[in-house]
């Protein structure tokens, strides 16, 4: 295992593969349990999507979970090709899109505008991240902007749960005891020195968020702000053949030029929210640098352009989908580097955190459903 001969201040192993650098658990990394836990828990965040592209393209269930495991296994592409990342959807762009979308025609015009722009938005990051402008553009703009949309992305997260209407209405109760809960065991000063006494509470503190994430759980229906779900455990049927014959290029064909081209504004405008992401996800591993002087850690923003722009491509030709490719999951990622922060036997590598991640959050063949 090359992951064990690390030596301080260097980067992890690796295989070299043009701009890519090729890292595979066990061998690269460690595999870090608590974290694969928390991805797998997590997988169910994906599932959302599904009733996303059932109402705005009227997808059956069967053909949208088939796009949604797909989506799941790309997200493997960025800490393998070297992108220490946590990568998600472009969430704030979502609601850009579906109106972008719902101009056309339901079927296949609808299909073919979401195909185009999806397409169009990969290009647009693989170009970027080809020339090499994408690194230069981050280094360019200016420090206080780059405060203002990291600040900013941070409070519009946190408005969309607490505004008038939002989920903290809902679930007062819950949110404000999980809430508080994540803050002691991810940020308090005092936690930190229990785990130094206490073996357990070490232990229960590699979990990360899972034990918060149980409690809601749990809690919600205990508290009445959600019902206990009838859950029935089985193997979902993903229909591939239905999603390529009437969602894909191989069904409906390519759009046409015009299509590409009135995708152009819209496309640009998503690259102007994901860019946030770039910004933030350099922000993020820079100030874990800070702690973690025994590995050296390579953010590239044009390999990671390259990536999520690649991801883009593949999914507009494979399987078009609403909430796309973006670089950056913000709040998982906060999660795993803050406890990647806690020293080397805690996460032995960030890429063994993010990968491991990964891994848990794409083993979703067995899902449950509640009625």
């Amino acid at each position: 295992m090359k992951w064990k001969n690390h030596k301080y201040g260097t980067e992890t192993s690796f295989y070299p593969l043009g701009p890519f650098k090729v890292r595979l658990p066990f061998l690269h990394y460690r595999f870090e349990f608590p974290d694969y836990l928390q991805g797998l828990l997590m997988c169910a965040v994906d599932l959302a999507a599904i009733p996303l592209m059932v109402e705005l393209l009227g997808m059956p269930f069967e053909a949208a979970i088939a796009i949604v495991m797909i989506n799941g296994f790309l997200y493997l592409f960025h800490h393998i090709l070297g992108d220490p990342v946590i990568p998600g959807w472009i969430t704030p762009a979502v609601p850009l899109l579906i109106a972008y979308v719902q101009t056309f025609d339901p079927g296949p015009d609808r299909v073919h505008a979401l195909i185009a722009f999806q397409m169009t938005l990969g290009m647009l990051a693989i170009v970027l991240g080809q020339t090499k402008l994408a690194s230069k553009v981050v280094k360019l703009i200016p420090s206080a902007i780059k405060a203002g949309v990291i600040i900013g992305a941070g409070l519009a997260a946190i408005v969309v749960v607490f505004k008038e209407g939002g989920r903290f209405e809902q679930f007062p109760i819950t949110i404000t005891i999980a809430v508080g809960l994540a803050f002691y065991l991810i940020f308090s000063p005092h936690f930190a020195e229990l785990k130094l006494r206490n073996k357990f509470w070490a232990n229960f503190g590699k979990l990360g968020i899972f034990p918060i994430i149980i409690l809601a759980v749990v809690l919600a229906p205990l508290v009445s702000e959600a019902n206990w779900p009838d859950i029935e455990w089985g193997l979902t049927q993903p229909n591939f053949a239905l999603m390529f014959n009437e969602y894909t290029v191989f069904g409906v064909g390519l759009p046409d030029t015009s299509m590409f081209l009135t995708a152009i504004p819209t496309a640009l405008a998503a690259y102007i929210v994901l860019f946030g992401d770039i910004l933030q996800s350099k922000a993020i591993l820079d100030e874990a640098d800070e702690i973690r002087a025994d590995e050296k850690v390579d953010y590239d923003a044009n390999r990671s352009h390259l990536i999520f722009g690649g991801r883009n491509v593949l999914m507009s030709i494979f399987g078009p989908d609403v909430v796309m490719c973006g670089p950056l999951w913000a709040a998982m990622q906060v999660v795993i580097v803050e406890r990647y922060k806690q020293g080397r036997e805690a996460m032995q590598s960030i890429f063994g955190g993010s990968g491991s991640f990964r891994w848990g959050h794409k083993h979703r063949v067995i899902t449950p459903s509640s009625g």
